[in-house]
């Protein structure tokens, strides 16, 4: 009955903690992301495939700043179960303040990404001012709903002044073409070649969103070197993209990374938040 008693209250105890932590990443500058620990961009020390040795199982002992990767706490992606999920309205809607700034695509080996190069906006999250940086696609997608994976993902990076990192992410199934990607798929076709476009001023507005309900927990990069403390927003709609669109940004990365899709990590007691409007 003892150990019984103990594993109720270790668990109640690891929840608490999670819990504090989210409420800190929600009410401070996130302390725990740096900026000179953004994703890495050479794919050549790691890859998504296990039987080389590199895959994600391994990418905690190919370096020592990747450690996070295989012992990290806080890791993503992870899958969004509904039944395990607490509704927390006072999360308040998303504010986002996006304006159209110059722009670039970029081959980074194991993604296609836009990087913006001027002020392009930001997001807002309990006053605390992140800055639109770039966005990428993984194929199929990282997140799962309720063990369910999309055919891809689209991941909205953000960072504020202090280096903490804020992700919103956005689930596609095969459908419509994305409004966003058909603006740009005659560069994505192009760019596997040459690496590196200039796209002239891009609006992130154009990025369709469609709906107000998220979902929200603290994890971490999902790439090397998997760093912790990130600020995650999935939106809980799932949005439409064509098999040509898939296509296209599968073509264009390099060879051994068309499926660019980190496997789901362990919650660890993590609580994971749903924000939804209150009805009228």
């Amino acid at each position: 009955m003892m150990e019984i008693h103990s594993k109720s209250y270790m668990k109640f105890v690891f929840t608490f903690i999670f819990t504090f932590l989210l409420f800190l990443s929600i009410s401070l500058p996130t302390t725990f992301a740096s900026p000179v620990e953004n994703e890495v961009e050479d794919e050549s020390h790691f890859t998504y495939k296990e039987l080389n040795g590199k895959g994600p199982k391994n990418w905690g002992r190919l370096n020592s700043t990747w450690k996070a990767c295989g012992n990290g706490k806080l890791q993503s992606p992870i899958d969004l179960l509904n039944e395990r999920v607490q509704i927390f309205p006072t999360l308040g809607k998303l504010k986002r303040g996006y304006k159209p700034a110059p722009a670039i695509l970029k081959n980074r080996g194991h993604d296609i990404a836009v990087e913006w190069k001027g002020d392009a906006g930001k997001l807002v999250i309990n006053n605390t001012d992140y800055e639109l940086k770039q966005c990428h696609w993984h194929s199929p997608s990282e997140h799962t709903l309720n063990n369910t994976r999309y055919k891809q993902e689209l991941h909205i990076v953000h960072q504020n002044s202090e280096g903490g990192i804020a992700v919103i992410g956005i689930l596609y199934k095969l459908g419509r073409p994305d409004t966003f990607i058909d603006q740009i798929l005659h560069h994505i076709k192009a760019v596997g070649a040459i690496g590196e476009i200039d796209l002239g001023e891009i609006d992130p507005k154009d990025i369709k969103f469609g709906s107000r309900k998220y979902y929200r927990y603290l994890g971490s990069l999902t790439v090397p070197p998997c760093t912790e403390g990130v600020i995650w927003t999935i939106l809980k709609k799932v949005r439409t993209v064509s098999k040509e669109q898939i296509h296209a940004l599968r073509e264009a990365v390099h060879d051994g990374f068309e499926e660019n899709a980190r496997p789901t990590q362990w919650k660890h007691g993590r609580p994971v938040y749903l924000y939804r409007p209150k009805a009228v």
